[in-house]
């Protein structure tokens, strides 16, 4: 079985690839299985107007915040993904995609509903309100630290004034304050993504006890972690989380690990799912992980 965890579409503000488009492009590459998860990142991006062309609410959650309107940056939206319309999608596309009318390649393709949510300490109840009224329809939820105090990784906004050692620390310090703050999520996704934009050149022993400490929490709570492949086509020596990573989280315990592309465009789509699954078989781990209704289905090898 060969299935993508971490796939984005044009509901994410930094895609443009429709869903339908994503589902043909799945089953052409004989993907059993993908999983939806665009981007919710509160703090930084605030919700597509509540309100619809009639001015009706989408959803009375709204009621007890602030009005929340999309920011536009030299023409271009930023939004959370607007799920509002992306979850009754992603159900669409699970029943065209998985009937006999689109066995078009010796197979049906199971589309899941699932979200990244990269969540901050001070955002952790937006993000459980979000959950709470959505429960019912997600399969999966991916938990991401992509920002701090609202500051960028990405664009080295949170690095001024900083060391790459504090960021670094920083970084796993607050993905352990998320983890003890919020529990809906299903795994961490690429745990150690802050390499890629942080050049901390400390070696692994010095961050052990840090990334530890949030392996364990996902342990103690029944989460898990991902392989995020993008780390091979950034051109990066080491998977995202590393193989120092991988082995650490097996040996504390570990077993629930998924995998995925973190594909934005057509030529990300399920690459290198089946390299990850053989690093995790030669590292030990009896198979890999997909969710259903938010509970974690273990596909051996």
């Amino acid at each position: 079985m060969r299935a993508d965890y971490h796939v984005h579409t044009a509901f994410s503000d930094d895609s443009s690839y429709p869903l339908d488009d994503v589902c043909r492009d799945a089953c052409r590459l004989g993907l059993d299985e993908i999983c939806i998860t665009d981007h919710v990142d509160y703090g930084v991006k605030n919700d597509v107007s509540p309100l619809d062309a009639a001015g009706t609410l989408y959803d009375e959650s709204y009621m007890d915040d602030p009005v929340h309107q999309a920011r536009y940056i030299d023409g271009e939206m930023v939004a959370n993904a607007d799920y509002q319309h992306l979850f009754p999608a992603i159900a669409a596309a699970r029943d065209k995609w998985g009937s006999a009318d689109h066995d078009w390649w010796g197979g049906r393709l199971t589309v899941k509903c699932g979200i990244e949510l990269g969540v901050q300490r001070h955002t952790v109840a937006r993000n459980q309100r979000l959950v709470d009224a959505r429960r019912g329809e997600l399969d999966f939820i991916l938990m991401s630290c992509h920002q701090i105090d609202d500051l960028e990784f990405w664009d080295q906004e949170y690095q001024v004034g900083k060391t790459p050692e504090e960021v670094t620390d920083n970084y796993y310090a607050e993905i352990l304050a998320c983890q003890q703050g919020f529990k809906d999520y299903s795994v961490l996704a690429h745990l150690n993504a802050i390499q890629r934009d942080n050049k901390d050149e400390r070696p692994f022993a010095a961050v052990r006890d840090q990334i530890a400490a949030c392996l364990e929490q996902a342990i103690a709570d029944g989460k898990g972690i991902e392989v995020n492949t993008s780390s091979v086509r950034y051109g990066l020596p080491y998977w995202q989380p590393s193989q120092e990573i991988l082995a650490l989280y097996h040996d504390l315990g570990g077993r629930i690990v998924t995998i995925g592309s973190d594909s934005h465009k057509p030529e990300h789509l399920g690459s290198y799912i089946t390299q990850a699954q053989d690093l995790l078989r030669a590292l030990g781990f009896e198979g890999f992980y997909t969710f259903d209704h938010l509970e974690p289905q273990l596909h051996r090898w």
